[in-house]
């Protein structure tokens, strides 16, 4: 007997309902699913096949039914298929994205320059207070597994965790589900102490395994390692007297070229703000630029994202053009980047 659309539809809705209640689901249970639209009558002839295939269990006479692990496996082998494949189309979007993102920036960072007359740094966008979407763990080896960790914005992770037992795919299944139905659509200041417990003794003897996930979790969705940063007119520094000397300027461009000191410049105070930030002097994150005024906005492209812009000039730098090219460099990227997103 083949699994049609209708007995895989409540097939998965058994499962769903038994993960988030672990009691029997029954029928009249079943019948309230709004995609389903079919009578509690219907359902129960499904359940009887789905039975009879061994995809779920009567654990008593007049009780509802619970998967059985034939109901588990394929369950979760198709939610793989679904998540290998979204993964997949989740990476080729974003290289695709990520490439016009790139070309628009470096674009940017040199008009900016041009018209400004001073040096510029555009930071690609990151993502701040991000949701998970979904957690894949898969067996690569008896002493390794992969964890690939989707958060919102469709950003893929891949983290490998190292083990001293191997486990078998039954384990990792169970943990899959485990995770997938405790930890989706959470932030990282929401997966708690509380939740972390919870999730814990649910693992039972893989406790630890779950805590190094965990990690990953909290790394993937916390990390700035992949931050890139266009900048453009570090040679504009030399049209000032003050900051031309040699050593000033050597120091200067160099901050530019190598682009680890511009990091300061993105991960200050106020990230998260989408209003102008401006330091002068001593006021800098960035020491070899405290003989300089730095002025910085914060664009929002939405979905948790964000990135700087920022304009570093001598401290008499022209504040007042300054701010207002950046607020209205601030409207036009968020609208180029909507045109770019709905022509995909």
């Amino acid at each position: 007997m083949q699994l049609d659309d209708r007995k895989w539809a409540i097939l998965k809705a058994i499962i769903k309902t038994y993960l988030e209640t672990g009691e029997p689901v029954g029928s009249r249970t079943i019948s309230k699913y709004a995609d389903l639209n079919l009578s509690s009558a219907t359902i129960r002839n499904e359940m009887s096949d789905l039975e009879e295939m061994g995809y779920i269990l009567q654990p008593h006479t007049s009780a509802g039914r619970i998967p059985s692990d034939a109901g588990y496996r394929l369950y979760v082998d198709r939610m793989m298929e679904a998540k290998d494949r979204e993964v997949t189309e989740m990476k080729e979007l974003m290289i695709q994205r990520q490439d016009k993102m790139e070309l628009l920036l470096k674009q940017l960072a040199r008009v900016l320059a041009t018209n400004t007359n001073y040096a510029t740094m555009i930071s690609g966008p990151q993502y701040h207070r991000t949701r998970l979407k979904f957690i894949q763990l898969s067996v690569v080896s008896e002493t390794q597994i992969l964890a690939v960790i989707v958060v919102e914005g469709n950003v893929v992770r891949n983290k490998m965790i190292h083990l001293v037992h191997g486990l078998d795919h039954q384990t990792v299944l169970e943990l899959n589900i485990l995770l997938n139905t405790e930890l989706n659509g959470l932030t990282i200041e929401e997966i708690n102490l509380a939740t972390i417990s919870r999730l814990k003794e649910k693992a039972g003897i893989h406790s630890e395994l779950v805590n190094r996930v965990l990690d990953a979790v909290a790394e993937s969705i916390q990390s700035e390692e992949d931050i890139e940063i266009y900048t453009s007119g570090a040679t504009n520094f030399f049209k000032y007297p003050e900051l031309s000397s040699s050593e000033k300027a050597s120091e200067l461009i160099s901050a530019f070229e190598e682009k680890k000191d511009l990091v300061g410049l993105i991960s200050g105070d106020g990230a998260e703000e989408t209003g102008i930030q401006v330091y002068i002097g001593q006021e800098s994150p960035v020491p070899t630029m405290r003989d300089c005024s730095v002025v910085t906005a914060t664009y929002e492209l939405g979905e948790g994202m964000y990135g700087r812009i920022g304009i570093i000039g001598p401290k008499r730098m022209d504040y007042e053009k300054v701010v207002g090219t950046l607020k209205t460099l601030k409207v036009q990227l968020d609208d180029l980047f909507k045109k770019s997103n709905s022509s995909e």
